[in-house]
């Protein structure tokens, strides 16, 4: 039976300052890893050579080189794009580096990924959200990130642990122990928050989080992801929330997004969901690669898509505030980008033509059939 820790606890005092868009959260980013005087632990699931893998290489080695120690965890996968010199530069320049689950031959095994997203300065602050060490980041990605202080830190700190002692992560074994600071005393006045994380089939805490808000929500249930493949359970529970009269809505990606064939088989939930009353946008500025929850004042934010892959197959976790003011902002976050965003109406869908109708059902046949690996 798992503990009431690895569940997740609830703790007070804490300061979350939301940070949406690049033009917002890489500087704070920079700023907090430029300010750091003991450690940084860094977890990233995309990371590839260009201009900003450059700046954050750039802060990485000089931290490094003022005496503080760099642990960088990177996605076998996710990292791929990253050049072999790239590499060799931090290495050489005294930052710590594993690689999570590097491709093999075990086919199964190569499908679980890191998809976590964390960045932890002198154990006293931490940034979560969707971002990663990609150019599209920087001007053609819409995203969210948060800045975190307060107890849950520690949080977090363990959460990079067990990714980086993981017998799955290779690389880097010289590096020196990483040892966990007592939890930082409660901010006066701060706001109640815990880590929630998931580990694929072996603990689903995340989903099973958002199943709980879904079904207790009683004003309102928005849901922003790039990827909506959701579970049944999770399908359900929106259209009984809907049919309660809970105001649910969705935002999702339009026409600009990096897999086109997964819009395309979300899209056949569309007819149900829209019939109990759910209201679904699709977002048109960019594509939209930001993952983030808003049930009546709690707010979950961080790495996962909640869809069939992330619960299922990847390392995920997220950080979850119950607080009025902050649900407030999100609330008004939502607000903004459904104005930029064309409403999908359940009469425009039945009238939708016969092509985009095949397309669906095709797109829907070959998620359904990967949804079902195991």
């Amino acid at each position: 039976m798992r503990t009431r820790k690895e569940r997740g606890v609830w703790q007070e005092g804490n300061d979350v300052t939301l940070l949406p868009e690049a033009r917002r959260f890489m500087p704070a980013l920079l700023e907090a890893v430029e300010g750091a005087r003991e450690s940084l632990l860094i977890e990233l699931y995309l990371m590839e050579s260009g201009v900003l893998a450059n700046r954050v290489i750039d802060a990485l080695v000089s931290a490094s080189h003022r005496g503080v120690d760099v642990y960088l965890v990177l996605d076998g996968f996710g990292s791929m794009g990253l050049s072999a010199a790239d590499r060799q530069r931090l290495t050489d320049n005294g930052v710590w580096l594993r690689d999570f689950n590097p491709l093999g031959w075990n086919l199964t095994r190569n499908i679980s990924r890191d998809h976590r997203k964390l960045v932890v300065v002198d154990q006293r602050i931490a940034f979560t959200g969707g971002f990663g060490a990609v150019d599209a980041f920087l001007n053609s990605w819409f995203e969210v990130a948060i800045r975190i202080e307060g107890p849950v830190v520690a949080d977090w700190v363990g959460l990079f642990l067990k990714v980086w002692e993981s017998p799955l992560t290779r690389g880097g074994e010289q590096a020196p122990r990483i040892t966990p600071r007592p939890h930082t005393a409660a901010l006066v006045g701060g706001m109640r928050g815990r880590v929630i994380w998931g580990q694929g089939y072996r603990f689903q805490a995340i989903r099973y989080s958002l199943l709980v808000r879904s079904s207790s929500a009683k004003r309102r249930l928005w849901l922003c992801t790039p990827y909506f493949v959701p579970t049944r359970s999770l399908r359900r529970r929106l259209r009984n929330a809907a049919r309660k009269g809970v105001d649910v809505r969705l935002l999702l990606p339009g026409q600009s997004h990096d897999h086109p064939g997964i819009r395309y088989a979300s899209q056949r939930f569309f007819m149900r969901l829209l019939r109990a009353g759910v209201r679904i946008y699709e977002f048109q500025p960019c594509f939209i690669h930001a993952k983030f929850v808003l049930a009546d004042d709690w707010v979950s934010l961080g790495s996962c898509n909640f869809d069939h892959w992330s619960l299922h197959w990847n390392l995920e976790a997220n950080q979850e505030v119950e607080n009025a003011l902050l649900a407030a902002e999100v609330q008004q976050l939502f607000e903004q980008k459904f104005q930029v965003s064309q409403e999908i109406t359940l009469e425009e869908w039945m009238r939708r033509p016969w092509w985009m109708r095949i397309r669906t059902m095709v797109f829907g046949i070959l998620d359904g059939l990967l949804t079902r690996l195991r």
